[in-house]
């Protein structure tokens, strides 16, 4: 694939942004910027540009970050929140540890903390230590995995609506994790339950696009049963995450991915043993949810 570089003129001259895609589906390396707090207002403009039409965008040798600077930086995007169940990494408002030595692994396909209504718009995710081998991050683009759904299952879908909830047992293709350390963190994660009923695709806010609303976090179906709900939930999932429809990065220390939350799914490769893989991350307020027949997502009511 061709790299292709775009000039933006800013108050410190020209600056000149390389990007390279990395898959066909979605994903592309953007060079030639260094991440801060004060970027360039109209370098950011392209950054926020190219991330709308990658989906996922990387950034390596951001070996300068540091959780405060990664927070301003972030910041740039909206209103970062912490996670709504586990605490934020010390000395930061908003940043979750990614640490798989405390039993974060998050290997299975899921949109960050959809859980909630306003679920985050866009994630900052920083690598800070990596194992010599494996630990690698796929993204699926839901966009694209709308689009090419045949027509009948377009309507189908366009008429569903889920509910997400953070005790997510019940998701396709999670793998349980039996560790002390997994299951502490489990127990942090699920301390305060949520559930929110969502449209299966809802419009995106920037782009106007439809995209599939889905992932581990699904509970069930609204008006079908969880044989019927797990069986739908696991041939959308199939679909969304064909290796087609995927892109995959290998980390190296100071790499930045940040990604459309409201068009991608990702999943963390479970493949490092007991090696230690730490990252960080920011995560940005999102909208509302609306479907395409104006339905808004809602705190779901209590069974």
């Amino acid at each position: 694939m061709s790299e292709t570089s775009i000039n933006t003129l800013g108050s410190s001259g020209l600056s000149e942004l390389q990007v390279r895609p990395v898959a066909g589906a979605l994903g592309a390396e953007v060079s030639g910027i260094r991440l801060s707090g004060d970027l360039d207002l109209q370098i950011f403009a392209e950054l926020k540009a190219l991330l709308h039409k990658h989906k996922v965008i990387f950034i390596r040798g951001q070996v300068h970050l540091n959780d405060q600077e990664q927070e301003k930086f972030a910041s740039l995007f909206g209103t970062p929140v912490p996670h709504p169940t586990v605490p934020s990494a010390d000395g930061t408002s908003a940043i979750l540890s990614i640490d798989s030595q405390r039993g974060s692994r998050a290997d299975s396909w899921h949109s960050d903390v959809t859980f909630v209504p306003n679920y985050p718009k866009v994630t900052v995710l920083r690598g800070v230590v990596l194992p010599p081998v494996g630990g690698d991050t796929v993204w699926a683009n839901t966009t694209l995995a709308y689009e090419t759904l045949p027509a009948p299952l377009k309507i189908f879908a366009d008429n569903l609506r889920a509910v997400h909830s953070n005790a997510y047992d019940y998701a396709v293709s999670h793998r349980v994790a039996s560790s002390p350390e997994a299951l502490e963190y489990r127990k942090i994660f699920t301390a305060t339950q949520f559930e929110t009923e969502h449209p299966v695709v809802r419009i995106h806010p920037v782009t106007g696009e439809r995209t599939l609303l889905l992932g581990h976090f699904v509970k069930k179906f609204v008006g079908l049963s969880q044989r019927d709900s797990r069986s739908i939930l696991e041939f959308f999932q199939n679909h969304i995450t064909n290796v087609d429809n995927t892109v995959r990065w290998q980390w190296k220390v100071g790499d930045v991915a940040i990604w459309d939350n409201q068009a991608t799914q990702h999943r963390a490769v479970n493949d490092f043993g007991e090696e230690p893989r730490l990252l960080r991350r920011s995560t940005i307020e999102g909208e509302v949810p609306v479907g395409v027949d104006g339905f808004v997502s809602t705190v779901a009511p209590a069974e």
